[in-house]
């Protein structure tokens, strides 16, 4: 064979048609159904369409979609975290009762929040990959016990099932505006927790694509004992993957305590189910090494709109479970087809 039939046959520097791009993308299917889900209550809900209704939509998707992004990479890296709803609440609840018991500057109490959510986060991590026991198992014990110790603190320090407000303290004004203000564009208010969303959806997005890091998620996600034979930290990137979760929910869990300057010790159940929905409609595989930042935030996106828009049309609401568990499906199946149709062409 000469050189040149060499060069032609080795796939290392065969062109890759823009088609073949693009159907390789995980966020694909995501992509085309937002689009359906918009159209669709465009169509039937008449105040869809106007600006305060778009703005009340990315806000609903703000909420799901900074933890759906850390998620995202979690189950890139081939691992679930089902205490990171909880977590949420777990965070507001250090920042407002250590602000309120040391009538402190609320900065002090984000600060050691901070620290708190990556040790919890850090924790599952560690455990995960010391004890070899399946993540399902590690975070289920993690669930339980920062659903009990959030609901036990608060009763024994503020008495009842709820903090005292913190409203009044220093800093928090400030705090506010950080985690919890809204952007009037054009005479239409937009929640910050929207800027926080792109940001971490950028870095995210980074991370994954234009750093060594980003390598190791996918090599982690496809096959450890592989990556850890080519010598892939995978103990590290685990530890890391928890850690960015925790950090999303300390983002999230402040958005929360700034808000309504009260945290109610019993939110947050089942709302990691819906951040690990929202991952899967955007792409990402149960079985890791498949998936995007982007995909997360178009299933964010799709969480936002369906939410919305049914109470836009005025329908009954007790359907909106059902509508994310039917796009669920349809996504995971149209993701599944989209990969087969990539790997196909390839």
């Amino acid at each position: 064979m000469s050189a040149a039939t060499e060069a032609r046959a080795d796939e290392r520097i065969l062109q890759t048609s823009p088609l073949r791009k693009l159907l390789g993308r995980p966020e694909l299917g995501s992509v085309v159904g937002a689009i359906a889900v918009f159209v669709f209550f465009a169509f039937f809900a008449d105040s869809f369409l106007r600006a305060s209704s778009l703005s009340t939509v990315l806000y609903a998707a703000s909420t799901i979609g900074i933890m759906a992004v850390p998620v995202a990479l979690l189950m890139i890296g081939g691992e679930f975290d089902l205490s990171a709803g909880v977590m949420v609440t777990s965070s507001a609840l250090v920042s407002s009762m250590f602000s309120y018991q040391m009538t402190a500057n609320v900065w002090v109490g984000v600060g050691v929040s901070l620290l708190v959510t990556l040790a919890i986060g850090a924790f599952n991590g560690f455990m995960l990959t010391r004890t070899k026991l399946p993540s399902f198992i590690i975070t289920l014990g993690t669930f339980l016990m920062l659903t009990g110790l959030n609901l036990g603190f608060t009763k024994l320090i503020d008495g009842t099932v709820s903090t005292k407000t913190i409203a009044d303290l220093e800093g928090f004004p400030s705090a506010r505006d950080v985690f919890a203000s809204t952007v009037t564009i054009g005479g239409v208010g937009f929640k910050v927790t929207i800027l926080w969303w792109l940001a971490l959806v950028a870095v995210a997005s980074w991370i994954l694509l234009r750093t060594r890091a980003g390598n190791w998620i996918f090599a982690v996600g496809g096959n450890k004992d592989a990556a850890r034979a080519v010598g892939v930290p995978v103990a590290r990137t685990r530890i890391g993957l928890y850690m960015g979760v925790a950090f999303g929910a300390w983002i999230s869990g402040q958005h929360l305590l700034f808000s309504y300057d009260v945290v109610q010790s019993g939110e947050g159940v089942g709302n990691e189910l819906i951040y690990i929905i929202a991952a899967v409609i955007g792409g990402c595989l149960i079985t890791g090494g498949y998936g995007s930042a982007v995909g997360s935030a178009v299933g964010a996106l799709i969480f936002g709109m369906t939410s919305k828009g049914i109470v836009f049309a005025e329908w009954n609401p007790d359907w909106f479970k059902f509508f994310l568990g039917a796009m669920l499906l349809l996504a995971t199946l149209l993701n599944a087809w989209v990969r087969k149709r990539a790997e196909a062409a390839t």
